[in-house]
């Protein structure tokens, strides 16, 4: 890490917790059976910061518009979306949110496809998993497996979380 870097996530900690918002994209889950939804929370919680809003939406581009640009208006700094990134004709959130990201943080796709590659092989590439920044608000979108969901989490949302608030604030 270079110092530069180093120095950024030390005053990016210094700010103290950072506030989040859950995104489901599903047309077969429901509150009950979203393990996803579930593990964000109990992850975003554990780490001490909190939950701004949680929506569980079908996979329709006017529900993901309107969960991005509702849940951009609150305190939430960074909104996690999870479904519809493979290329399935229903996979709509990836088109729906890439329209709207003002900058793209390219990396994270190219990284998460990386090392889902690791795990899972070829299939990989069927990911349009995407981040960027839309309403001064970092947007990640990944894909609903429950596996998908934790390697983007663990490996690398968790890491950078504090920094990318600081870095839109």
């Amino acid at each position: 890490m270079t110092t530069s870097s180093a120095q950024h996530k030390a005053q990016a900690a210094a700010e103290g917790p950072i506030s989040l918002a859950i995104v489901t994209v599903s047309d077969t889950r429901t509150p009950e059976t979203d393990a996803n939804g579930a593990y964000l929370r109990r992850e975003i919680e554990a780490a001490g910061h909190s939950v701004a809003g949680y929506r569980l939406i079908k996979d329709e581009p006017e529900q993901v518009i309107e969960a991005l640009e509702t849940l951009a208006a609150t305190e939430a700094q960074i909104i996690l979306f999870s479904g519809g990134t493979g290329i399935a004709r229903r996979d709509t959130t990836y088109d729906a949110l890439s329209q709207k990201l003002e900058k793209k943080l390219t990396g994270f796709g190219e990284i998460f496809r990386l090392l889902s590659y690791e795990e899972i092989g070829a299939a990989a590439m069927l990911s349009r998993a995407t981040a960027g920044v839309y309403a001064d608000t970092v947007i990640f979108s990944m894909p609903g497996s429950s596996g998908a969901v934790r390697l983007a989490w663990e490996k690398l949302i968790k890491p950078e979380l504090q920094h990318l608030a600081w870095l839109v604030k």
